[in-house]
């Protein structure tokens, strides 16, 4: 006999209140909750519970916590030898937040195997440019001749970035703005930046999966540190 598994109810959140059900609450694939929406306190709370945002169009809106969580010591990233070489060349200029519109929207052009239209709807859009204004969410930009050729953009509270999505049009673009980043964020003590879903682009710069319960308690550590809020430079 095969034993039925477990079913695990997926919260309806209120139009009105913020809060969240606990993040261990998720099933199986890591869905929580359905519904709410994407104003700045929902958001941030959500954050701070372990949760993210993640549909697509015509859909609506739900929240994740997945099981196992994909992070990233930012004082232990690995930086391939080829890499190292273009960073050695100055082939980018690096910035922060000159150009957070339009990560985003390269960002949710951007091609992705496997994976048809994106997530960055006009409304997620329009949510994070608004924490981006608040000083919560940021841009890395790799610039070339004055052109922006890739970057990131992501969340971060306390002492940890929760990134959101990066893009490249042209090689080792994304990567260098990501060893950038990681190289600052250990400088200013952050402890993660959460990558939220495994990617092999990811794993092979020392990402891991950690257990839910582990992410959750290293989570609430880092959220103890003073946020970074205001345009970084």
């Amino acid at each position: 006999m095969v034993a039925a598994k477990k079913r695990v109810p997926v919260y309806l959140l209120s139009p009105d209140d913020v809060a969240f059900p606990p993040a261990d609450h998720a099933d199986a694939d890591g869905l929580l909750a359905v519904g709410g929406d994407l104003r700045p306190e929902r958001l941030l709370t959500a954050y701070r519970g372990g949760i993210f945002p993640w549909y697509g169009r015509g859909l609506p809106i739900l929240w994740h916590s997945p099981d196992p969580r994909y992070v990233l010591d930012p004082a232990a990233i690995h930086v391939s030898r080829s890499l190292r070489r273009t960073i050695k060349r100055a082939t980018f200029d690096v910035r922060y937040d000159t150009a957070f519109e339009q990560v985003v929207d390269s960002c949710a052009r951007a091609a992705r195997p496997g994976q048809k239209g994106t997530w960055i709807t006009p409304e997620m859009k329009a949510a994070y440019l608004t924490l981006h204004h608040m000083g919560y969410a940021h841009s890395v930009e790799s610039w070339a001749s004055g052109e922006l050729k890739g970057g990131l953009y992501g969340v971060a509270l306390g002492a940890i970035f929760f990134g959101e999505s990066m893009f490249a049009r042209a090689p080792d673009a994304s990567k260098v703005a990501l060893v950038n980043l990681a190289q600052r964020l250990s400088e200013w003590g952050f402890r993660l930046i959460d990558c939220q879903m495994e990617t092999a682009h990811l794993a092979r710069f020392g990402a891991q999966a950690w257990p839910r319960r582990r992410f959750l308690a290293a989570l609430k550590e880092a959220l103890a540190a003073p946020s970074r809020t205001g345009r970084w430079r």
